[in-house]
């Protein structure tokens, strides 16, 4: 009797464990997912030292003119931005006078925005001598589409007068 009753509780038990790997073996979906390793760091991490005056003003001129600048004329400016105490006003009147030389090398208003991808693209090279994140080309690409206002002239300015432009 306590053979069967042992044999009963082992078929009970095979029965159950049967059971349980049989529940526990249904395939399970699994799901993968794509995700490009990207390096994620700011901007301006390459950028640490100061532009000097004399760096501004030549790499401004070379920015626009797509030319050097002549040491005398970078003397020149370099002395005229050292002689005003503002120096964020000093570099915009300086922008200011080279936009309003002829040879600035610029995209008309219709070129700029036949190909806004392409003009934020080379802008950036451009300036900051780097590719835009998806980011920032999403948002001025957004600022040129929405503002008929919005001139090459003035995001060449808002380029040179950011705090990116002025570091190397």
């Amino acid at each position: 009797m306590q053979i069967s009753k042992l044999i009963k509780s082992l078929f009970i038990l095979t029965i159950l464990i049967s059971s349980i790997s049989f529940t526990s073996c249904k395939k399970k979906d699994v799901y993968e997912y794509g995700v490009n390793q990207e390096t994620i760091l700011p901007n301006n991490v390459g950028k640490t030292r100061l532009k000097t005056n004399d760096q501004f003003a030549a790499i401004l001129y070379a920015n626009l003119f797509q030319k050097a600048l002549s040491t005398s004329q970078i003397y020149q400016i370099s002395q005229a931005m050292d002689s005003k105490g503002d120096q964020i006003l000093a570099r915009q009147l300086i922008i200011s006078n080279f936009m309003g030389k002829p040879g600035v090398i610029m995209p008309t208003n219709t070129e700029m925005r036949a190909d806004i991808p392409k003009f934020v693209e080379e802008t950036f090279i451009r300036f900051y001598i780097r590719r835009p994140t998806e980011a920032e080309k999403a948002y001025l690409s957004e600022s040129i589409n929405t503002d008929p206002r919005l001139t090459p002239e003035l995001v060449y300015f808002a380029f040179a007068l950011s705090d990116e432009y002025m570091y190397y």
